[in-house]
């Protein structure tokens, strides 16, 4: 790439120096300044507003984001960035523009990921062993939904008993925003340290009881568990995705595999140790299960890209791609179907069909434990055609399942259903983050945008079981909310297409 030095620009800031973030705001810095700089105060800031406005030459595309995707999903340009040859017009101010552009793209040049080899695949155990201990723990809260309900040690009815989870839930995805944030400005191993000691913390405090009161479950289980998962959560599944590269949605998807794991071993746990220690020791025994498995994490999970210390918590921009904003509202209707079904899918098989607490902590085992080949088979499968194409057709194909819960009506029904929905709900819940840092341009924002998409569905996380709980406790059945679990269905759906018409347009041989 040519640059005429010959007239050297004074320098940026040095606040504008740590990043330069966005091009579009490099723009605005030399528009404001060319009259100082240049001289030429009329008619090269009129020639520099013709020269911002023409940006890259792009072919003919039903769609605007088409030609700036490479073969892996990424965007081969930076945020707004035009070429030299366009802005270098042969005035003072168009070399300006040239030569900080191009400083902008050398302050954001990240080495490339390894996509490979020990240090990066040590990375993928330890997301798996945090994805273990926080989504695999809070997965298994369908055990604990049954067991409160169907033993009567907690005084309350399902629904509120539900917001329990729910706020778990909510706040381990929630606070992501914030988190997300911490890993790009290079704070990631106090950050992991802090949500460690909170989330054990909290178990542990839930035994202090064997029979513990409604308002202090929902303090240490529902906030204080919740809180600690989010902190950990956000940042190291961001932290994976930056060691890879065209192998990037198989990891992932191979560290997810501890939600599945988890979510099978947790309610085992419940199941057969509850009837021998009771409740107390029971949840201790988690306890230490988590404590062992954020241990191992903290030794392995190191950060790979240098810190990006300046930066909004909250990437505004962020939501002028209606990719970004249809897929995140997507999974917002997802999540609503999809944790109403693992939450509620025990005390379904108790209440209509008789199942007792054993049998339908099964159910539990099974949801969880189906979506574990869905986790390494469809991100592999993704890595090739795509993260988004694969989770628009895991979406419908789990939609189907949904609408398909109305027919069932016998124990084996319930078994088959059961075991279809865990296979679709982990295949879709393992490309949640693949798919982000696919339509992500810079991978040191993929932590805060990855924690922008969390806290957005956490609000589902919260709101999803109790609204399907409510729903049914109003009309005396479960036939209600599984209609609108089957609603929101059709309503992801149709988001997930409209991001993939950002993406690609209707070319339905686009790779996205």
């Amino acid at each position: 790439m040519a640059l005429d030095m010959s007239e050297k620009p004074k320098p940026f800031p040095a606040d504008s120096q740590d990043t330069l973030a966005d091009a579009d705001d490099a723009h605005h810095d030399l528009e404001l300044g060319s009259s100082q700089e240049t001289g030429h105060n009329t008619t090269d800031r009129h020639h520099f507003q013709e020269i911002k406005t023409k940006g890259p030459q792009v072919s003919s595309s039903p769609h605007p984001r088409q030609n700036g995707v490479n073969s892996n999903g990424d965007n081969d340009n930076d945020d707004g960035a035009e070429t030299d040859t366009e802005l270098d017009d042969g005035t003072a101010l168009g070399r300006l523009a040239s030569a900080s552009l191009t400083h902008t793209r050398s302050a954001v040049n990240l080495p490339p990921a390894p996509d490979g080899g020990a240090q990066a695949w040590s990375q993928v155990v330890a997301g798996w062993l945090v994805l273990f201990a926080t989504w695999g723990y809070m997965n298994s809260f369908g055990s604990f939904q049954s067991y409160y309900t169907s033993s009567g040690i907690v005084d309350a009815d399902p629904s509120a008993i539900s917001w329990i989870g729910s706020l778990q839930g909510c706040l381990t995805t929630a606070v992501g925003v914030f988190t997300g944030r911490l890993l790009d400005a290079g704070y990631f191993r106090p950050t992991f340290a802090t949500g460690a000691v909170l989330q054990v913390a909290g178990i542990f405090a839930m035994s202090a009881s064997a029979a513990p009161k409604y308002y202090q479950l929902l303090i240490t289980q529902g906030i204080m568990s919740g809180l600690g998962s989010g902190i950990l959560f956000t940042p190291t599944l961001a932290l994976v995705a930056t060691w890879f590269s065209s192998r990037r949605g198989f990891a992932i998807g191979l560290a997810t595999t501890g939600n599945s794991t988890g979510g099978v071993v947790y309610p085992l746990i419940v199941r057969e140790l509850l009837p021998r220690l009771g409740f107390a020791w029971t949840v201790r025994v988690m306890g230490f299960v988590n404590l062992a498995c954020f241990v191992g994490a903290f030794v392995l999970l190191r950060s790979r890209l240098p810190p990006r210390k300046s930066g909004a918590v909250i990437d505004i921009k962020s939501f002028r791609d209606g990719e970004y904003d249809f897929y995140i509202a997507g999974l917002f209707f997802f999540v609503w179907a999809s944790y109403y079904t693992f939450y509620y899918v025990a005390s379904y098989g108790i209440q209509q069909l008789g199942l007792s607490f054993q049998s339908a902590s099964n159910l539990v085992v099974i949801i969880n434990g189906c979506g574990l080949p869905a986790r390494i088979v469809i991100p592999w499968l993704a890595d090739r055609v795509g993260p988004l194409n694969v989770i628009t057709c895991c979406a419908f194909f789990f939609a189907i399942i949904v609408w398909c819960w109305l027919a069932v009506s016998s124990i084996p029904g319930l078994y088959v259903f059961t075991a279809f929905a865990g296979l679709l709900s982990g295949a879709m819940q393992s490309l949640m983050p693949t798919t982000i840092a696919s339509i992500t341009k810079r991978l040191d924002k993929m932590g805060v945008r990855l924690g922008m998409m969390f806290s957005i569905i956490s609000i589902a996380t919260l709101t999803g079981p109790p609204i399907g709980g409510a729903i049914g406790s109003a009309t005396g059945g479960y036939t209600a909310p599984q209609i609108w679990s089957g609603a929101s269905m059709l309503v992801c759906i149709g988001a997930l297409l409209l991001a993939r018409w950002f993406m690609v347009g209707w070319n339905l041989k686009g790779r996205c």
